[in-house]
């Protein structure tokens, strides 16, 4: 293990886990904050060395426990549903004072003033890529159906309405149907958003036959809120009824990529990943 440890702000699903694996991997001890009720805390706790839980909303705690053991260098990594911080959140003071100083409560702005803290404190924030930089797709197909010439157009009018929503940060993903946008995501979340694009359409007696887009912002911060598919995914688009799943190559994180592979052609599914230029 490397003298210096490398310190982690655990988020929902598989991307902390993943990154504690592979930061020990390549000799980093890994000391990881849990979020209580957002975290999966037993598969962190066999991932890294060593694991404490805090609640939504403490910055104090979370500082502390980290320069204790010497940490200098910290990832997010992991989802928080931006929807939470309205509800059953408790703010310690210092998060309290970083929030009355917030021009808008907007992801971005709110991680950025978190990592600002953290900064003053003498921890730096990285790329939530480290280590990962593999799992980032590659512009190309990633499945062996290509998609049609209809499932492209609609991923063309899904890129652009997706690039401003997320040059906004409002979302990333935006969901198309025959020319028109069906559904596009807020606080809710992607998966949230592509069921609720497949309820309109049945709704309206039609089959779903949804392209599902999903960006990164026009001026992304790699340091939080990287676009991220992995095989949860692939189950909420079969659920849903998709037919094409377009990423933004350079700047999306694939999880289990073979896995991932072999379960988009099992269920027919059109992956690829577009650069700005291909559009």
């Amino acid at each position: 293990m490397s003298a210096e440890p490398i310190g982690l702000i655990a988020g929902s699903g598989r991307f902390p886990v993943l990154f504690a694996q592979e930061a020990r991997r390549r000799g980093s001890r890994v000391v990881a904050v849990a979020l209580k009720g957002v975290t999966d805390v037993p598969a962190l706790e066999a991932a890294a060395d060593e694991v404490r839980g805090f609640a939504l909303g403490q910055v104090t705690g979370p500082l502390d426990f980290l320069k204790g053991a010497g940490v200098k260098r910290v990832v997010m990594a992991g989802k928080v549903q931006h929807v939470s911080l309205f509800g059953g959140v408790i703010p310690d003071f210092r998060a309290v004072k970083i929030l009355a100083g917030l021009k808008d409560r907007r992801t971005d702005t709110i991680l950025s003033a978190i990592a600002d803290e953290f900064k003053k404190e003498g921890l730096e924030v990285l790329s939530s890529a480290t280590y990962l930089s593999h799992l980032i797709a590659a512009a190309g197909p990633l499945s062996k159906r290509r998609p049609s010439a209809a499932e492209e157009a609609d991923a063309a009018l899904g890129w652009k309405a997706a690039k401003a929503l997320a040059g906004l940060d409002v979302g990333q993903s935006v969901v198309v149907q025959g020319k028109a946008v069906v559904a596009v995501e807020a606080m809710e979340g992607t998966d949230a958003t592509v069921r609720r694009a497949a309820e309109l359409v049945r709704s309206n007696g039609d089959a779903p036959k949804l392209v599902v887009v999903k960006v990164a912002k026009p001026r992304q911060d790699f340091r939080f809120d990287l676009p991220v598919v992995g095989l949860e995914t692939l189950a909420v688009l079969k659920e849903a009824g998709a037919t094409a799943l377009a990423l933004e190559a350079g700047k999306t994180l694939i999880f289990d990529r073979e896995a991932f592979a072999r379960g988009a052609d099992a269920q027919d599914l059109a992956v690829w990943a577009i650069s700005g230029e291909d559009v």
